[in-house]
C-alpha cells in the first residue's frame, strides 16, 4: 500500500490550500481515510477523517470551520481543503487509510502516507 500525499507549500496566514492524499496498491473499498499533522517539537496529532461513504467525518477542535475533508472513492484520493490557515497549522501533515474507521480515529491506521509540509507565515 502506498499513499502519496502533495499540495503543502509556503502560505500567509488567511490563505488556503488543498492537500490530496492518493492510495494505490491494493484495492480500498470500504477503506477510511484521514489526515494527521507534526509540528515541530510535538507529537503527531490527529487533524480529521472521513469514512468511507464519506457520511461519517470527525475534526479536531483547532480546525473545525476551516477545515473540509472530502473524497473520491473512484480516485482512491482524499482532499484537505485548509482555509483561513494559521501560524500554528504549520505542520507536516501526514495522510492514512484503514479498514476500520475508530482505529484511525483514535491514532493508529494501519498505512501511513509519506509527509507533505505546510508552512504557515504571519
Amino acid at each position: 500500500v502506498q499513499l502519496q500525499a502533495s499540495g503543502g507549500g509556503l502560505v500567509q496566514a488567511g490563505d488556503s490550500l488543498r492537500l490530496s492524499c492518493v492510495a494505490s496498491g491494493r484495492t480500498f473499498s470500504g477503506a477510511s481515510m484521514g489526515w494527521f499533522r507534526q509540528a515541530p517539537g510535538k507529537e503527531r496529532e490527529f487533524v480529521t477523517s472521513i469514512n468511507w461513504s464519506g457520511g461519517m467525518t470527525h475534526y479536531t477542535d483547532s480546525v473545525k470551520g476551516r477545515f473540509t475533508i472530502s473524497r473520491d472513492n473512484a480516485k482512491n484520493t482524499v482532499y484537505l481543503q485548509m482555509n483561513s490557515l494559521k501560524p500554528e497549522d504549520t505542520a507536516v501533515y501526514y495522510c492514512a487509510i484503514d479498514s476500520e474507521y475508530w482505529r484511525l480515529r483514535f491514532g493508529n491506521p494501519i498505512y501511513w502516507g509519506q509527509g507533505t509540509q505546510v508552512t504557515v507565515s504571519s
